[in-house]
């Protein structure tokens, strides 16, 4: 079979509400780009009918695939999906915003061999954060956290990513923190590798509140934290 243009993997968790809608209209905007592309939506742990209205959509998409990972783990859902991904170029994406301007704006950077990795930040310069302040600062205390713990030199690591899939792809194998930190630990592991890494700011306009509530995620933040920091400064 012959690898698609571009994969865009989604982890998703409990997105009823919104997922049909979201991805019927990311489905056409992704045509519009005019290239090939496969859409991996990666489920972990729904309680509700998000598997069911997947697979209704990908009865009537041919683009589209839904892995269950059979437990909730954010990280884990986005690195198997990654790995699952066949297109030259993979963006990671969130269902609640489905930016294809950032697709079009990352694609133009590694298009051209450029970067090998692009990473939307919500605290850059140019960036458009429209959601709640204390969510706002919450990124900015992680960001903090991970300069002091493991000497991050960027301004963010969650949220959107784009990079080059031969590139990059041993390094998401070679990460082994899970849930929220995954994507904290692929983007400080590839400025470690000497991966070329870019930044462009992002608007953020959420179509709906976190599934999962901020301070529940607090005490596996930590406990987290605390394991990257074992395995990038001590491991290596």
């Amino acid at each position: 079979m012959t690898e698609p243009h571009l994969s865009v993997v989604i982890p998703v968790y409990n997105e009823e509400r919104i997922l049909v809608e979201s991805l019927t209209e990311l489905h056409g905007k992704l045509r519009e780009l005019g290239c090939t592309f496969e859409l991996l939506l990666s489920e972990n742990g729904s309680r509700d009918r998000t598997v069911a209205l997947g697979e209704e959509l990908a009865a009537t998409m041919p683009e589209l695939s839904v892995h269950s990972l059979g437990e909730p783990n954010y990280g884990k859902a986005l690195k198997q999906g990654i790995l699952r991904a066949r297109g030259r170029f993979v963006i990671c994406d969130e269902i609640d915003l489905c930016d294809v301007d950032f697709y079009r704006r990352a694609l133009a950077v590694l298009e051209p061999g450029d970067a090998d990795l692009v990473v939307g930040s919500k605290t850059m310069q140019g960036a458009d954060d429209d959601r709640p302040l204390f969510r706002h600062a919450a990124t900015l205390v992680l960001n903090g956290m991970l300069r002091v713990a493991v000497g991050f030199k960027g301004t963010d690591t969650h949220g959107l990513k784009a990079f080059r899939r031969d590139a990059m792809v041993g390094t998401v194998e070679r990460c082994v923190i899970d849930k929220d930190l995954f994507a904290s630990e692929f983007v400080v592991r590839a400025g470690r590798e000497g991966k070329r890494v870019v930044e462009i700011p992002l608007r953020i306009v959420e179509k709906r509140k976190p599934s999962i509530n901020l301070f529940r995620r607090v005490p596996n933040v930590l406990k987290n934290m605390a394991k990257l920091t074992y395995v990038i400064r001590i491991k290596g």
